[in-house]
């Protein structure tokens, strides 16, 4: 009989990731709850985030407008719509591994 051990250990890993990326609901994003937790602990070490981005779409008027309307700070925008998107794309964070650790 053959040994399936390594198949079934590989769909386990695969169901992980499943189950940490964003399943689509029809509207907008929710962000993920291990990310809310991380933007609710102030005490999470935070690093600068700078990128050239096409004008035409807006992003720091709109990122201002929005933190004046919902008081949620700029960083915690950028950080909840990157991160939305970069796990509906199947890019999960690492939440297990030191913050310190390089990738």
């Amino acid at each position: 009989m053959p040994d399936h051990y390594l198949y079934a250990h590989r769909l386990r890993e695969i169901a992980d990731a499943l189950d940490a990326e964003l399943q689509p609901t029809g509207g907008a994003p929710t962000p993920h709850p291990d990310t809310l937790d991380v933007i609710r602990d102030r005490h999470t070490k935070r690093g600068q985030l700078n990128y050239a981005v096409p004008e035409v779409l807006q992003l720091q008027r709109r990122i201002r407008r929005c933190n004046a309307d919902t008081d949620t700070p700029h960083g915690d925008i950028v950080a909840l719509a990157l991160d939305t998107w970069l796990r509906a794309n199947g890019y999960p964070p690492d939440l297990a591994r030191p913050q310190d650790e390089a990738p």
